[in-house]
């Protein structure tokens, strides 16, 4: 921390941060309060439903960055959307544009050069255009199929001139259309995995327990009338912390982990005779592969255990987890 920053000063700062957030707060609560003033959300909602091409975002400097987020989180989330830069338009990236797009254009006041460039070029190609704007008579206003209005009284700049609520307001609204385009398309956690296969969400919704799970020799599996010290062996030799006790079909009758062994050795000194069945857990848990990985994980956090069996339809033992596969599978 810088030694200069006085103790006044910190006070103040945080002060003025939190000014900067009530007024941007405010800014989104009455935007939402008027939204019932007319139709255009829906229009505008109405119109991106219909595209049979791509939603194309517009917008020069902050509205730019703006705009690359909305283009962002509607491709993401079912809507294919790009973003085109107005400058580039103009110099031949307008060639992105197919008569079957839609075109959000940003511009806060309204009379960004740029996109009155783009605009008429647009229509021509009888694209849809929906503008998001603060000014409701700007040239872009007017030109526009809809017009969204995005105006707040203030910008949390305590000059009110770097625009600040202006483009959470219009950052906020474009995330609104998203959701409702999301919700009306039916579009649910599956597809939203699809769109997000490198990250974190697309392998805990689309990794099934088959993914993930030891199979065939490297299963640990014992019949019920082995002795405690074979069981162990396979224990040891298969390196999962536990064995399956299984029946002559297959199908998991008990299991016997570390932990237990751990438990007996307390009670026990010298279990040379006993049969596993003696001693095994009956009835383990155990889940199917074709269900979420994710499934087993919570089966595993909400009853504390660390391996899980597998089982098929038939209730056949098909395959074993550990948490450390999950781990390795970045499940979790």
């Amino acid at each position: 921390m810088l030694t200069s920053f006085n103790e006044a000063q910190a006070r103040r700062a945080l002060d003025l941060a939190r000014e900067a957030l009530d007024v941007e707060g405010e800014a989104i609560r009455k935007l939402s309060a008027r939204l019932d003033r007319d139709d255009s959300v829906p229009r505008a909602v109405a119109l991106m439903m219909a595209c049979k091409g791509r939603i194309v975002v517009s917008g020069m400097g902050k509205s730019g960055h703006i705009g690359r987020k909305i283009a962002a989180t509607l491709a993401s989330t079912g809507t294919p959307a790009l973003f085109l830069h107005p400058g580039e338009a103009a110099h031949g990236d307008l060639g992105m544009v197919t008569s079957q797009d839609v075109l959000i254009a940003i511009s806060y006041s309204g009379e960004s050069s740029e996109l009155a460039i783009v605009i008429p070029a647009v229509k021509r190609m009888n694209v849809p255009v929906i503008a998001m704007t603060g000014k409701p008579e700007s040239s872009l206003a007017l030109a526009a199929d809809v017009h969204l209005d995005v105006a707040v009284e203030k910008e949390a700049c305590p000059l009110n001139l770097a625009p600040t609520a202006s483009t959470t307001a219009t950052l906020a609204l474009g995330d609104a259309l998203a959701v409702a385009l999301l919700e009306l398309r039916g579009f649910k956690s599956d597809d939203f995995a699809r769109s997000h296969p490198g990250g974190a969400l697309g392998r805990r919704l689309l990794t099934h327990v088959r993914d993930v799970m030891r199979s065939g020799d490297a299963v640990p599996k014992v019949k019920p009338d082995a002795l405690l010290t074979d069981a162990l062996l396979e224990i040891s030799h298969k390196g999962m912390g536990m064995t399956a006790i299984v029946d002559d079909a297959g199908r998991p009758v008990g299991v016997f982990t570390d932990g237990d062994l751990r438990r007996l050795i307390e009670k026990i000194q010298d279990f040379s005779k006993l049969a596993i069945r003696d001693v095994m857990h009956p009835n383990p848990r155990r889940v199917h592969p074709e269900q979420l990985a994710v499934d087993a994980v919570a089966v595993m956090e909400e009853f504390r255990i660390n391996q899980m069996l597998v089982t098929d339809a038939d209730g056949v033992l098909v395959g074993a987890l550990h948490i450390h596969d999950l781990t390795r599978a970045k499940v979790i």
